[in-house]
């Protein structure tokens, strides 16, 4: 009898894994799949930087690392969180890791014990609350709504603190909404945390540089709590390099050290290769190198907002960063097509599947079950094409 731990089964499956094995599997049997769940730049690592991968190999950058990473590459992570984000870490305080989901992993890992919760604003990445429990602690979920602008108040935050209250743990911009959190909004949220000094803040920052406001601020910047902040990162997004697996936190020098420990017994180092890379693209002027895709990305959204906001019964935000859309489709939950009921966004995501084989993801791992998340990391055809098919399937119920 097969037996896994207890620790495995209080993970869910990634859902955005899970719809993009389904659409695969779709794939393979012949179905022409428009798959707009994963949340993958289509586009290609920049040449300067796949140069600087080819150059490692070359000159033999081909064995083990520091753990927390190569001296060269945390010294230009450094001076990119001063540069681009007026952060202080020194190289001691960053830990490079194999991407920002390890990253999260090793902090989790590193500051919960057993029942220490942590606040989640809605929506959140789906691997947040899973990593929480794997570190066994307790998902706390703030919720939000489309007509919020999918944003927590600080008063919202403040009624969620507990005595048991550890960590506060958000994206900007955010995955699934592509919300973003203002500097004044920030700091007003500083401000609750300022009257509890036991409380870690986790700021996923992994979508900066596709950022539509032009206006990123990084909490950590804000004097009273930044020795509490814990700055995550990555080159996934921004630099099109997520088969690189390259993530990095800024962090206190203690939990630094801490995660490294707990890295060193998991995974080492990550990839020598991929490290000489990374700094590469550390060097690099982001707004330079990053501009073409944020500039496709924005005209994308535009579009694909114009053709849901002509479905009926759709509900969006104006998403200000990343490359999704988190449309509300509460609106057909009871509906029906034949014998098929859509009771939630689960059942409308596979009622589009196998109907007209466009691939979303669906709003309840985020934290919001009344929606559900749309990828335009896809050419305008597919984007275009997928939005069409949407409409006429979700017209035949009633």
């Amino acid at each position: 009898m097969h037996k896994p731990s207890d620790r495995l089964n209080r993970l869910a499956e990634s859902a955005t894994l899970a719809m993009a094995r389904m659409s695969r599997e779709l794939k393979a049997s012949g179905k022409d799949v428009i798959a707009l769940s994963l949340g993958e730049p289509d586009f290609n690592t920049p040449e300067f930087i796949k140069k600087a991968g080819k150059d490692a190999i070359n000159n033999n950058f081909t064995h083990y690392t520091p753990v927390a990473g190569l001296d060269d590459l945390r010294d230009s992570i450094s001076n990119k969180f001063f540069r681009d984000n007026k952060l202080k870490y020194s190289k001691d305080q960053i830990v490079v890791s194999t991407g920002a989901k390890q990253s999260l992993a090793n902090i989790c890992l590193s500051l919960l014990n057993p029942g220490d919760e942590v606040l989640l604003p809605c929506p959140f990445w789906v691997s947040y609350s899973e990593i929480i429990k794997l570190a066994e602690g307790v998902p706390v979920k703030i919720p939000s709504s489309v007509d919020n602008n999918f944003k927590v108040s600080p008063e919202q935050i403040k009624n969620s603190i507990t005595k048991n209250t550890r960590m506060f743990m958000f994206s900007s911009p955010c995955n699934p909404s592509g919300s973003v959190y203002t500097k004044n909004e920030l700091e007003q949220i500083a401000e609750i945390f300022k009257k509890h000094p036991k409380i870690y803040i986790v700021s996923d920052e992994i979508y900066e540089h596709i950022n539509f406001t032009n206006e990123h601020y990084s909490i950590g910047r804000i004097e009273n709590i930044k020795d509490r902040v814990i700055t995550v990162n990555g080159v996934s997004k921004g630099f099109a390099m997520t088969g690189w697996r390259v993530g990095f936190i800024g962090a206190p020098l203690w939990i630094a050290k801490a995660c490294n420990k707990i890295q060193g017994q998991i995974t080492s180092a990550t990839c020598a290769i991929a490290q000489k890379a990374t700094e590469e693209a550390m060097r690099s002027d982001p707004k330079k190198t990053t501009l073409k895709m944020k500039e496709k990305f924005l005209s994308r959204r535009d579009m694909l907002l114009k053709e849901l906001n002509n479905i009926k019964g759709i509900k969006c935000n104006i998403p200000e960063g990343a490359f999704y859309i988190f449309p509300d489709i509460s609106y057909y939950f009871g509906k029906k097509y034949g014998n098929t009921i859509i009771k939630d966004a689960n059942d409308l995501c596979m009622y589009l599947l196998n109907n007209c084989y466009v691939a979303l993801v669906s709003g309840e791992p985020f934290g919001n079950p009344e929606c559900v998340r749309i990828s335009y990391a896809a050419s305008d055809d597919k984007l275009l094409e997928a939005s069409k098919r949407i409409k006429n399937q979700l017209a035949q119920l009633n």
